[in-house]
């Protein structure tokens, strides 16, 4: 008995001994996994600097630096037999960025993935996801609409799961851009020449440019005349009223953009007649009229308007945009997110900072200057889930903090910020003017208005020359005018203007064509395949661009119509809204497509292009040598060949001369494609720049000055041991 007792004694006490040693172990266990961190996944590296500070050191930040995952460049990567599922691979390149992932989401407690709160960004969220193994049903998504700490702090306390109507969304539209691209670029390749490529939104916008183009060529102008008669008081004001011919008995003289009046001979006929007659005033108008604010900007707007206000190119645009939105280091702020996210189609804003903009118009202006506008979207679907592109915190007036900013930053910002303030500001109004003056059956009309209260006005100023005040004298009905001027001006009607990217990208949006984030590389392409070519601001086609636009309109309707595009862009977005099934909406396009390659295979004949001459002369066989297009783009070639295979690259002057030896400075690229400035006399001289040299010696050491453009400076001395800067 004393030997069983003795041994449940011991069985009793390894027992405890075991249940200690496991609740040491748990306790390690959860005190190891509280020194864990939170590992937050952002896309860009500047943003994750700026989130990290909100978050504090229980977070780590990591950038993807984009997308990880991405079809093959190397082959089409769609199984079309297999209901066009995509063949995903990881992204050339980024094996550290990936493996480093791995790593941190190992030794993580926790994962948020905090890519941009777009399709695009959804879609990288969910290739993070399956790369790290992720469970699509987890609540690890997290969106920063602005970044601030308030706005950060919440959505990590309110992440959710990946939206899939998102992911497909994008991967419909991924793959329908590349059955597009991978199927008819060949062709192109074939049949016209190497470099090509055609696209779903880029033809669609192409074809916008030629028909443009071809309406201006074809234009016929047409000769029209204004009669003007500049009158005046006969007592009193030395003001002038300046009128023009309205009506001509019961008939309006204006037809369109012209006037009825068509030739010089009736021109004459109603000035002679005119002249005899006498000039009373038979109605006068007065009113006020207001001027409403304009809503927040959209991707699209901020486009259109810092192109018109500011001469960026769109690319600059979202370049400029895209950082104050990641942040920017203020003095006494460190680093502020200081506009909300760049990529949306809504003019809609929070509660929150409808309520801090109305807060900051009372304080600094009066209750006068507080407006009630109601903006609605265009379209009233699923992008609505971003605000408008606005100020984080509308108290960082730009002029506060432009000792912070560099001047592209400073500019667009202040923009951004007007724009916002001013759309919630009352109307500016008018006091406006209208005289009608009659001579025998001949009506003209005198119009003339006065600012009364500038309103949205004071923050945005908006004001064209027909805004300025032009007000008449007092004037009183049955009053006669005295004549002091009459002409007849010759007009011609005007062709439509070309495209600029402000009223391209205005175009593509109205036809509901692509999206505000495609329309940068959409131009951008066009620019690259030397499809359109820039002339001050204007897009101009080229021969090319109407060569493969006649072709792809002759062959491949669909993908060049807007309408068809804008119904495609439509059922693209029901994916997103709706859930529809993407697989069924690509099916739909590419049975179209499949049936037009087959024709346009059998059908298409080889197109000749010439080769464009240059003034230079072989050196080898003294033939002229002409610019030729290869696989890696533009170079000059011997016109002999084959007989002579002569060639060189294309070396764009840049107006300076070599410091050594006086012939011109040329930009070229490196191996890994970086432009730099070197002499052409290479390889018997071996000057060279990163930055590009301008034609203006240093004062301090004589040596070429560059640009490099810094927050306080644009132009530095090349000689790194000077350190002279302008």
């Amino acid at each position: 008995m004393d030997q069983i007792l003795e041994n449940k004694d011991k069985k009793t006490t390894t027992k405890a001994t075991t249940a200690k040693s496991k609740s040491k172990t748990k306790a390690k266990t959860k005190a190891k996994s509280k020194d864990k961190q939170h590992l937050v996944i952002v896309e860009s590296p500047s943003k994750a600097k700026t989130i990290s500070k909100y978050l504090g050191s229980k977070f780590k930040v990591i950038a993807s630096v984009g997308h990880v995952r991405d079809l093959p460049k190397s082959k089409l990567g769609i199984r079309k037999d297999e209901n066009f599922e995509p063949d995903y691979i990881n992204v050339r390149g980024k094996g550290d960025i990936i493996k480093a992932l791995k790593k941190e989401a190992k030794n993580a407690s926790k994962i948020y993935l905090a890519t941009d709160p777009d399709r695009e960004g959804e879609a990288i969220s969910w290739h993070i996801a399956n790369i790290l193994g992720i469970e699509p049903e987890s609540e690890s998504r997290v969106e920063f609409h602005e970044i601030t700490k308030d706005a950060v702090r919440n959505a990590i306390k309110n992440p959710r799961q990946i939206n899939k109507n998102l992911v497909d969304a994008q991967q419909a539209r991924r793959i329908l851009d590349r059955l597009v691209g991978y199927e008819i670029s060949p062709l192109l390749w074939r049949k016209i020449r190497r470099g090509l490529s055609a696209g779903r939104v880029q033809s669609a916008a192409l074809k916008i440019i030629c028909d443009r183009e071809n309406i201006i060529k074809a234009f016929i102008p047409e000769e029209y005349y204004n009669i003007v008669a500049i009158l005046g008081k006969q007592h009193g004001s030395s003001k002038k009223v300046i009128s023009k011919l309205a009506k001509i008995g019961d008939e309006k003289v204006a037809d369109g953009n012209k006037t009825i009046i068509r030739t010089q001979a009736d021109a004459d006929n109603i000035v002679d007649e005119l002249s005899k007659g006498q000039y009373t005033i038979a109605k006068i108008d007065k009113k006020e009229r207001k001027r409403n604010p304009f809503p927040p900007y959209t991707t699209s707007s901020l486009q259109q308007d810092a192109s018109i206000k500011l001469g960026f190119l769109t690319k600059r645009v979202m370049y400029v945009a895209q950082q104050l939105y990641e942040g920017v280091d203020i003095k006494g702020r460190g680093t502020v997110g200081l506009v909300t996210y760049i990529r949306t189609d809504s003019v809609r804003i929070s509660d929150q900072a409808d309520a801090m903009v109305r807060e900051y118009i009372k304080t600094n202006y009066n209750e006068d200057y507080l407006g009630y506008s109601n903006f609605s979207n265009k379209k009233k679907d699923i992008q609505d889930a971003h605000e408008a592109i606005r100020p984080s915190d509308v108290t960082l007036e730009p002029d506060l903090i432009e000792s912070s900013l560099s001047k592209d930053q400073y500019k667009l910002y202040k923009l951004i910020w007007s724009r916002f303030v001013a759309s919630r500001m009352s109307p500016a109004v008018y006091d406006a003017v209208s005289a009608d003056i009659e001579n025998g059956k001949y009506s003209f009309r005198a119009t003339g208005s006065k600012l009364k209260f500038d309103g949205f006005l004071r923050v945005y100023n908006s004001v064209n020359d027909e805004d300025k005040d032009k007000m008449l004298p007092d004037l009183e009905e049955g009053e006669v005018l005295n004549l002091k001027e009459l002409t007849a001006d010759q007009s011609f009607t005007q062709p439509p203007a070309r495209y600029t990217e402000a009223s391209l990208v205005k175009e593509l949006e109205e036809k509901n064509i692509g999206r505000p984030s495609t329309y940068v590389p959409i131009i951008g392409t066009l620019t690259d395949r030397k499809y359109i070519h820039r002339e001050k601001k204007s897009l101009i086609p080229t021969d090319l661009g109407f060569i493969v636009t006649d072709l792809m309109e002759t062959y491949f309707k669909e993908v060049v119509d807007s309408g068809f595009t804008a119904g495609m862009e439509d059922r693209l977005d029901e994916i997103e809204s709706r859930g529809d099934d993407w697989h069924l909406v690509v099916k739909s396009f590419y049975d179209i497509l499949e049936k037009e390659l087959e024709v346009a295979d059998k059908e298409i004949e080889q197109v000749i292009i010439e080769d464009e001459p240059t003034d230079e002369i072989c050196d080898v066989c003294g033939k002229p040598m002409v610019i030729k297009h290869g696989r890696f783009g533009e170079f000059i070639a011997c016109s002999g060949y084959p007989e002579c295979k002569n060639t060189k690259p294309i070396m764009k002057k840049i107006g300076v001369a070599c410091p050594s030896c006086g012939k011109d400075l040329v930009a070229r690229k490196s191996k890994r494609g970086r432009v730099f400035y070197g002499c052409s006399g290479y390889p018997e001289c071996t000057e060279s720049f990163w930055n590009k040299p301008v034609d203006e010696k240093c004062p301090e050491c004589g040596s070429l000055m560059t640009e490099k453009k810094t927050k306080t400076h644009s132009l530095v001395c090349s000689n790194s041991e000077c350190g002279y800067k302008k």
